[in-house]
């Protein structure tokens, strides 16, 4: 059984017992997470598309980690003494399915 969700601006396609990496919210490690964008379930040998949504489904994940990967952008010109350097860090949160309901 797979699902596919929207979250943000994107989509994801997990299966049960699968991690993935989503938009940041306020949660500790180890609290549960309910995605109710679901808009396919997949099952053995057929799927359930919503219009927009499918109805009374939901992700369940719980909150595995916060990993922090740091963007850096360098922009140089030689010989114009002109250097700059830039870093960002966009928080996210690992989850890890659970249950899809649905």
């Amino acid at each position: 059984m797979y699902a596919i969700f929207e979250d943000g601006s994107r989509q994801y396609r997990v299966a049960e017992g699968e991690s993935v990496t989503i938009d940041y919210r306020d949660v500790k490690v180890g609290d549960t997470v309910e995605l109710t964008q679901v808009l396919l379930i997949g099952k053995d040998g057929g799927a359930t598309i919503g219009q927009p949504l499918v109805a009374g489904a939901k992700v369940v994940a719980e909150v595995v980690d916060f990993p922090k990967v740091k963007t850096v952008a360098q922009y140089f010109r030689r010989r114009k003494a002109s250097k700059r350097l830039r870093g960002h860090t966009q928080p996210h949160i690992r989850v890890k399915v659970k249950q899809i309901v649905g």
